[in-house]
């Protein structure tokens, strides 16, 4: 069900996704509202679901992660069971930061952070291949982002 939102909701939500560490009162000034009705509407947008949660994104290469790695997964079959119990296994694995059911030729694609080279491997080799149901895994290495646009894109005539 699709939240029916005004023009300053929209204006809260572009803030909120580029700094959600701003006090209200600075939400407020950037919006063009008061402090209390923008809380009471940052609320209500949390209480609908729309925004889902807050969180710090890291520099995971700073912290000693130099890998950023890809694993597209076949499964042998697409039996909902099947599906359930792969996703299930793939919660697991803290080394899979994201992981996406696809359509088409894999099955789901895993976005992977990794110390090094030999724990990815060892990831790859020791669990998600030896993993039951699944038929082939292939992997790519990224070179480089050339892109971080986390969240949506809203427009400013919204």
């Amino acid at each position: 069900m699709q939240v029916q939102l005004d023009k300053t909701d929209w204006n809260i939500l572009r803030e909120l996704q580029s700094n959600g560490r701003m006090t209200n009162v600075e939400l407020a000034r950037r919006v063009g509202i008061s402090a209390p009705p923008c809380l009471r509407r940052v609320r209500a947008l949390e209480e609908a679901g729309v925004i889902e949660s807050y969180c710090a994104l890291l520099d995971v290469k700073k912290l000693g992660h130099e890998i950023l790695a890809f694993a597209m997964v076949g499964l042998h079959s697409q039996a909902e069971a099947d599906l359930v119990a792969f996703e299930e296994l793939v919660r697991s694995w803290p080394i899979v930061r994201e992981c996406f059911m696809l359509s088409g030729e894999i099955d789901f694609i895993l976005k992977c952070v990794s110390r090094d080279l030999e724990a990815f491997q060892n990831f790859v080799i020791n669990e998600l291949t030896a993993a039951e149901n699944v038929a082939s895994v292939k992997t790519s290495l990224s070179i480089r982002r050339s892109k971080f646009e986390p969240g949506l894109f809203i427009p400013e005539e919204v």
